[in-house]
């Protein structure tokens, strides 16, 4: 099974669209891995730099409506290639956290109390996290900082996960 975690790349903002998670001028790149030095390019949070920021993060933690704008699979893809693979938010836009899925990612909802804890005590400390998805649990840990959190995964979603996405799926179920 897939490991899922890593270091968390906090993104204090609500309504980051795919555009911003890759603009819409790198579309015709034809590979995923052309994507990878554009991502979150054109993001402006006070203090992000996306050259330096991204490096070795292996999960994000943002605000609601994360990846609205269009519908196209590059927005997952070049997180992917980057070596993030669960994005936490209050909520998506409903055709990417479905790309998530179909590229074997989690897309994870918490609620607003929960989000607003895990900024106020670990958004700028050095915070890994670790997803269980046998438990559905979350642990972000920062020092001796550690907090756990239950997550929801449908089974649906945690087969997509375990198989790898939508095509490993299908593969091996028709």
């Amino acid at each position: 099974m897939k490991h899922f975690g890593g270091e968390v790349l906090f993104l204090d903002r609500n309504d980051i669209n795919t555009d911003e998670i890759i603009p819409a001028k790198y579309l015709n790149e034809s590979s995923k891995n052309a994507l990878k030095p554009n991502l979150l390019e054109d993001l402006k949070i006070a203090g992000f730099d996306p050259q330096k920021d991204i490096n070795g993060k292996g999960v994000i933690v943002s605000r609601a409506n994360f990846g609205c704008g269009s519908s196209r699979e590059h927005a997952p893809w070049a997180l992917e290639v980057n070596g993030i693979n669960i994005v936490i938010a209050e909520s998506f836009a409903r055709i990417f956290r479905q790309n998530m899925y179909n590229c074997g990612m989690i897309a994870c909802e918490l609620s607003v109390p929960v989000l607003e804890e895990l900024f106020e005590e670990f958004a700028g400390l050095k915070t890994t996290l670790l997803a269980d998805t046998e438990k559905c649990s979350l642990c972000f840990r920062a020092g001796q900082k550690e907090k756990i959190v239950p997550f929801i995964l449908k089974d649906f979603e945690k087969a997509l996960v375990e198989a790898g996405g939508w095509v490993e799926y299908a593969a091996a179920h028709y």
